[in-house]
């Protein structure tokens, strides 16, 4: 009986020792109280708390999570009213004053990004909230963070998910965007057609330089052209002049080598003056020398002549 009851109070003993046993997984803390007052914090590991004297209070999660906060109504500086929703990523830092820094830690972020997020708006008018993103988002995660961090919560970034304007101002913002697009077309066509224009007058006008290059190198051309024709020409009459006279001097050598008298010397006048008249020359005029020989030949031929009679 006593073995048993031994027995009986061993296994419950263990499952006591098992049941106050935790192990934390990792990313988590564990918040532990002590008869109801705050004792410390587990972080990743195994742990022991004393049966009947601690409890877990709460069990924080440490990763970073997320926060999609439904549309606001918020009203801009020109008193348009729009809705905008923002999604807010955070961390717990510290899970003690995340358990008993304020009570519905979420709700609060909620509450406190629309009161922010109101308060930045209404400092700006409709065109600088939608060109502005990145400016409110940088001001709203410091003014959170700031705010948050005696919740043990640190705010690591704030998005503007959407913005939304009245269904007035998005008709008139897609008729101005519309009206901007044909502009800019319209621009971009006309610099098309001013850009065509300009290398059409381009082309134009290097083609009149270039025929006009082409006719000057033409002219050139043909003036040294027929500069070395005359020059070939005038080269082939100096040549033929030379010849003439080189052939004449021969002559006058060959003349001189026989020993050519005073008679054979007024023959060959005789023949100069016959290629000088050609029968062209209608009178010429004789040198008296030319007539003395001319009587001398005439009376060598009668003698010559009456000779041949009498034989």
């Amino acid at each position: 009986m006593g073995f048993i009851i031994g027995f009986t109070l061993l296994i419950l003993l263990l499952v006591l020792i098992a049941s106050n046993v935790r192990i934390v997984p990792q990313s988590n803390g564990y918040v532990i109280e002590r008869l109801g007052a705050y004792l410390t914090t587990w972080e990743t590991g195994l742990h022991f708390k004393i049966p009947l004297l601690d409890r877990i209070s709460k069990k924080v999660s440490l990763k970073e999570m997320v926060a999609d906060f439904p549309p606001q109504p918020v009203i801009t500086k020109d008193n348009v009213t729009m809705k905008i929703d923002t999604i807010v990523y955070y961390q717990i830092t510290d899970p003690k004053l995340y358990t008993y820094g304020v009570a519905m830690p979420i709700v609060a972020i909620e509450n406190l990004t629309a009161t922010t997020l109101r308060n930045i708006i209404g400092q700006l008018e409709l065109d600088e909230t939608l060109s502005s993103r990145d400016i409110i988002n940088t001001q709203m995660r410091s003014i959170l963070d700031e705010a948050t961090d005696p919740w043990g919560i640190k705010v690591n970034r704030v998005e503007l998910k959407n913005i939304l304007p009245p269904k007035d101002i998005q008709d008139a913002m897609e008729k101005q965007m519309r009206a901007e697009r044909e502009r800019r077309e319209s621009i971009l066509r006309a610099e098309g057609e001013k850009r065509s224009a300009i290398l059409i007058a381009e082309g134009k006008k290097e083609s009149v330089i270039l025929n006009a290059e082409a006719e000057k190198q033409s002219a050139i051309l043909r003036a040294e052209a027929k500069k070395e024709a005359q020059i070939r020409e005038a080269e082939g009459e100096a040549e033929a002049i030379i010849k003439i006279q080189q052939a004449t001097a021969q002559g006058l050598e060959m003349i001189k080598g026989v020993n050519a008298d005073q008679s054979v010397l007024a023959l060959k006048s005789f023949e100069a003056l016959a290629k000088v008249a050609d029968g062209q020359a209608t009178k010429l005029i004789i040198p008296s020398e030319l007539t003395t020989v001319a009587s001398m030949v005439a009376s060598i031929t009668e003698v010559a002549g009456m000779g041949k009679k009498e034989s």
